[in-house]
């Protein structure tokens, strides 16, 4: 019996493999005598794949050169300062991780031009550092002023310590700070000035300027993506009448706004953002102040920018992906809103592009026919198309000089196209973990502010 069992296993092994070197012959027969087919097939799928994104590349590019050619020409509208007399009651918040650079923003608060009975400054510290807790409080016995909460651990990350210093929070209005970030003397009264003009503001954001741009190639394509932003989206959106975005710093939002639409969502990574969305799916209006800046740092590490930047693609991604249905349906952002929503989001469809265009690209170039290069050829095409998707190029160089760093566009070039090689693969990583779903985990960034306290 056991026998017969071993031939039936036996006789069916051999007829497995018989039908498998049959089936493997019949393949690569049909590939020998179609192979050339298949691959000219496929190099019209991706030659065609490419030139559909090269074309909504070029569009995109050529709509950021036109909002930088609106942008130069707007005028900026001034609110001013608050009445002398009129100041609100205002707290200040400095999160905080493992960061001394937070006592170099907390002195700048303490040398503000505004009314010390009406104003209350905050550091909330996560530091797992004892002797950074140590010198914080060490400057807080110094300076009454500060006050310094605590609550153990960095759970929910910055946001998470956000909603904590909100239990303490006096003011009817909230100002917050990064830790590296150092506001000038008016900036207080500035600041809070759009919200004598209408109830129905919410939020204001300052722009802001990279005291530390010029250090290296890193600091400046930081730099220069920040500068984008600050300098070209947000103010083209402003224009346009639509709602703009908390930027995370350099910020003021209105308590009881905060509150009612349920605080800071604890985990976020880009809680700014994610806040921004709900609030104008309330209706609230947020505005830009470009004329208003406030010095900060830009990354100056290669692995601190990629880091930021694939960290920042994580939050805005998922943040988008969990309110933009939401306010594109709902009937109380307007129009220009709901544009907003994309133009902010847009930057990360570049990057995407260019990934897209890379992939596609060399598979094309695969799949064609063996031949000796066209050099003239090549490099015409390869000039046109980089030509042709200048715009961001040509933004970025708006962006550096109504910043007055018309000086480094060489460099912005250069780390463009070096160092943004590696910024492009990781910002697609966090725009790939954002759409599938998957968690990031928050990091802190190195800081020259830690280096010098006064």
């Amino acid at each position: 019996m056991l026998e017969k069992i071993s031939n039936v296993v036996e006789k069916s092994i051999d007829y497995l493999f018989a039908l498998y070197n049959n089936a493997g012959e019949v393949v690569y027969l049909f590939y020998y005598e179609n192979s050339r087919l298949i691959l000219d097939t496929m190099h019209v799928i991706f030659q065609s794949t490419f030139y559909t994104f090269l074309f909504i590349t070029i569009f995109l590019a050529s709509f950021y050169f036109f909002m930088a050619l609106v942008t130069s020409f707007r005028k900026s509208k001034h609110f001013g300062e608050v009445d002398k007399g009129q100041e609100p009651y205002v707290t200040i918040q400095i999160p905080t991780y493992n960061e001394l650079a937070a006592l170099n923003c907390a002195k700048a608060c303490l040398d503000f031009d505004y009314p010390k009975e009406k104003m209350q400054i905050i550091i909330g510290d996560d530091s797992k550092d004892k002797e950074v807790s140590k010198r914080i409080d060490a400057f807080a016995k110094k300076h009454p002023e500060i006050e310094v909460t605590r609550r153990g651990d960095n759970i929910g990350y910055k946001p998470g310590n956000l909603n904590h210093m909100l239990k303490y929070t006096k003011g009817e209005y909230i100002v917050i700070f990064d830790s590296d970030f150092l506001p000038g003397k008016d900036f207080l009264k500035k600041i809070l000035a759009p919200f004598k003009t209408d109830d129905n503001i919410s939020v204001v954001q300052a722009r802001w300027n990279l005291y530390n741009f010029k250090q290296n190639l890193y600091s400046v394509l930081g730099g220069t993506i920040t500068l984008l932003c600050h300098n070209v989206a947000l103010p083209f959106i402003s224009w346009l009448g639509g709602n703009t975005y908390l930027c995370g710093s350099a910020e003021v939002i209105k308590k009881k706004d905060l509150v009612e639409a349920g605080g800071w969502k604890a985990g976020s990574l880009t809680e700014d953002v994610e806040c921004s969305f709900r609030l104008i799916k309330r209706g609230k209006r947020l505005v830009y102040l470009d004329y208003l800046e406030c010095d900060c740092e830009a990354p100056h590490t290669l692995i601190d920018l990629c880091k930021q930047q694939m960290r920042w693609a994580y939050g805005v991604v998922s943040a988008f992906k969990l309110h933009f249905m939401g306010i594109i349906r709902s009937r109380v952002p307007n129009l220009k809103d709901k544009a907003s929503v994309l133009i902010f989001a847009s930057g990360y469809l570049f990057t995407s592009l260019v990934l897209l265009l890379a992939v596609s690209g060399i598979l094309s170039l695969m799949t064609d026919r063996p031949e000796a290069i066209n050099w003239s050829l090549f490099l015409y095409e390869t000039g046109r198309n980089v030509l042709l998707t200048s715009g961001f190029i040509l933004t970025s160089v708006f962006a550096l000089t109504v910043s007055n760093k018309i000086t480094q566009v060489p460099r912005m070039i250069a780390a463009s196209l070096s160092v943004g090689l590696a910024v492009i693969y990781y910002v697609n990583i966090g725009i790939a973990k954002a759409l599938l779903g998957r968690e990031m985990d928050w990091f802190i960034l190195k800081k020259k502010g830690n280096e010098v306290v006064e």
